[in-house]
């Protein structure tokens, strides 16, 4: 088990945000937390990355406790988090962003600078620009790329597909595809039931900080009264 989040509570001040959330995050899988916005699932990744620690609950993540430990030293056991405003680093080159994420996890593995830009020969070509000339979509693709280069077990990755434009997508999707087959284990958050339906094996649906329902891309997608009733089409 790659990823163990066992009945955390979270908080914003007073606000009960998630309440007695529980799931579970296998090696190789791509799993997505579904739900309309404002119903928690930013929260649940920032609760996994340490941002927002739960005040009661626990995440385990390759069996060890990790809801005590600071950001930084959880992106270095090995989780890398995207958040859907992406935070490039603008002044810095496209290889400079990739390089630092590199030096600052310290982890070694499959992904090198070189196999990251065969992945996204974007990064390839637009090598020494600037993050801050890159499109919305553009961002995404670095940083994932920058993701890579830290060598992650786990990918905690919000609204990929959010504001981006068909075609964007679909090589965001085949993208997706490609780093799983590669053995990497994705923990994303979407609205979008398509995408997410293309690209993930299950997914747990959020209502009111709340898992309401779990199970199979599958058995999710062909259960209309469940999309009706919590999900985005």
């Amino acid at each position: 088990m790659v990823l163990l989040v066992d009945q955390i509570d979270v908080y914003y001040g007073t606000a009960h945000v998630l309440q007695n959330i529980s799931f579970e995050v296998k090696q190789g899988e791509t799993v997505a937390l579904l739900g309309r916005n404002g119903m928690g699932k930013t929260t649940t990744l920032r609760s996994i990355m340490g941002l927002n620690p739960p005040t009661n609950g626990s995440i385990r993540f390759e069996g060890e406790e990790i809801c005590k430990l600071t950001p930084n030293v959880i992106a270095k056991r090995g989780v890398s988090y995207i958040p859907d405003d992406l935070r490039i680093f603008p002044d810095l080159t496209c290889e400079e962003n990739l390089e630092i994420a590199a030096r600052v996890s310290k982890r070694s593995g499959y992904w090198t600078k070189e196999r990251v830009e065969s992945l996204f020969p974007l990064l390839a070509d637009r090598r020494k620009q600037k993050g801050s000339s890159f499109s919305g979509g553009e961002k995404k693709i670095l940083s994932l790329g920058r993701s890579l280069m830290m060598n992650p077990t786990l990918i905690l990755l919000d609204e990929p597909s959010e504001g981006l434009a068909p075609l964007i997508v679909r090589t965001l999707l085949e993208t997706i595809k490609k780093i799983k087959g590669h053995g990497v284990t994705i923990l994303l958050a979407d609205q979008n039931l398509r995408f997410c339906n293309e690209v993930c094996d299950r997914g747990y649906i959020l209502e009111k900080g709340t898992v309401v329902h779990g199970g199979s891309m599958k058995e999710i997608w062909s259960n209309e009264d469940v999309v009706k009733r919590y999900l985005v089409l």
